[in-house]
């Protein structure tokens, strides 16, 4: 393997396993701030260990989250320069205020509503978790923002001296489409994947007949959450498959397996390709479909891989612009079959809800633990779809990926340090899950406490106690 791709792959597994934790943090906080709200409406202790719980496996997947995500910014200098190089210029705004505004507002308050209870008044624990939940919206819009501006390119100029994209109208960016349609999945997405989770461990507790007073209600909550995140979930990806079709129809032919042009197109059940991924062996199709899901019509005209190639290279150059289309195609279908089955399982907890835990459908929320690991996977498909779908562009129609390496790295520096990645990365998500697992079933008793027991590093075996939260 060369450069190019040991550094894909690198950023690609590290980038996916960090973004394991990324849909949680941005949907379980907001619970965490209604659950902490109902113990400020009413003073009724259950609401207060609703939000103690779920705060502590909250935190948990926001500490993994930070370290995962700090190694992404390593590696832009490391193995990306001239990537960063081409786009700093108009990145350098749009992270700085992250960082420096939502980052911070973020964690700040987060550590005021972690250690702060009993210390400052009820009204300003509260406002901490709400501004907490405030601040990671916002973190989470200016990167997709940034991300967004990769996919659809606005704002810019080219420098004739450097060379660089060049940030000539923030407003452009801030109102790009492409980035908000891409933050409105998200946070759809961070909503359904906090409501499986919630709903998966709440199950738990309810057929074991443990502390059910305090799990119910946040069943409750989550099944109607869930069914409400499902729905936007598939709306905002429909939105996003119209505008593929204008900015990005390379990646819609791919996602849908589409070689040559069609008017109208019809939708892939399921098709196989050759060994080359690049031709049609055998297809089941609906007709008209993706007519009317690209366009809202049944007579739309859906261009082809191979029109779009020839186009780009009369556009770009010699070069192959058709991304791996195996990837796309099956990357899309796991993400959409997942999401279908989360709106299905919210949909069914809300029933139990409605009905009031029936035996009859109660015995059936035993599966429901079992679909806790459904939102992840979809999360990152979703994401491998997104990216993978606009190769060999890394900002679409600008700079290719192969031209925005660092042309100082060789293969043995790639290598030595995507296996090191790989394996902490690897251990981390491993210790998260483990702790996940253990913090789960512990109950809110545990979640309460204020100090823990800590071995000091000595012969001595003494014990002291160290006052923070566990």
């Amino acid at each position: 393997m060369d450069v190019v791709t040991l550094s894909r792959i690198q950023f690609g597994v590290t980038t996916a396993l960090h973004f394991l934790f990324v849909p949680l943090t941005l949907g379980l906080i907001w619970f965490v701030a209604i659950f902490q709200t109902m113990y400020y409406r009413t003073g009724e202790e259950r609401w207060r260990r609703m939000a103690k719980f779920w705060g502590k496996l909250f935190l948990v997947n926001f500490g993994m989250g930070i370290v995962t995500g700090l190694v992404q910014e390593f590696q832009f200098g490391m193995n990306w320069s001239e990537y960063s190089r081409f786009v700093g210029d108009v990145f350098g705004a749009l992270l700085a205020i992250e960082t420096l505004v939502a980052f911070f507002l973020e964690s700040v308050f987060i550590g005021i509503w972690i250690f702060g209870e009993g210390r400052v008044s009820k009204r300003v624990h509260l406002f901490s978790i709400w501004m907490a939940a405030i601040g990671g919206f916002f973190s989470a819009l200016w990167i997709l923002l940034a991300s967004g501006w990769m996919h659809h390119p606005v704002g810019y100029v080219i420098n004739p001296a450097t060379g660089n994209a060049q940030l000539v109208d923030i407003l452009a960016v801030l109102t790009n489409e492409k980035g908000w349609l891409l933050f409105n999945h998200a946070m759809a997405a961070g909503f359904g994947t906090a409501s499986i989770f919630i709903l998966g461990i709440s199950s738990w507790y309810i057929l074991n007949n443990r502390e059910v007073d305090v799990f119910k209600p946040s069943f409750k909550l989550a099944s109607v959450v869930g069914v409400i995140a499902s729905f936007l979930l598939l709306m905002t990806g429909h939105e996003q498959g119209q505008e593929m079709r204008m900015y990005q129809p390379m990646k819609l032919a791919a996602i849908e397996a589409i070689w040559e042009t069609e008017q109208p197109a019809s939708f892939s059940l399921l098709t196989i390709g050759d060994l080359s991924g690049k031709r049609e062996v055998w297809s089941i199709r609906v007709p008209y479909l993706m007519s009317f899901l690209a366009c809202n019509n049944f007579e739309c005209e859906i261009r082809g891989v191979n029109d779009i190639q020839k186009e780009y290279e009369t556009l770009y150059g010699p070069g192959d612009y058709i991304p791996l289309m195996v990837v796309t195609y099956w990357s899309f279908r796991i993400m959409v079959g997942l999401g279908a089955l989360m709106l299905l399982a919210s949909a069914f907890a809300t029933l139990t809800a409605y009905l009031k835990f029936t035996p009859r459908l109660l015995k059936y929320l035993k599966w429901m633990p079992y679909l806790i690991p459904a939102p992840f996977i979809a999360g990152v498909a979703g994401w491998v779809t997104t990216e993978m779908g606009r190769q060999p562009w890394i900002v679409q129609g600008l700079l290719t990926t192969a031209q925005g390496v660092s042309p100082n790295l060789t293969v043995a520096d790639v290598s030595i340090s995507l296996v090191g990645f790989v394996t902490i990365y690897i251990a981390l998500t491993i210790v998260m899950i483990r702790l996940i697992y253990r913090f789960a079933r512990q109950g809110t008793e545990a979640a309460l406490k204020k100090s823990v027991d800590v071995e000091l590093p000595s012969n001595t075996g003494t014990f002291i106690p160290v006052g923070a939260q566990d």
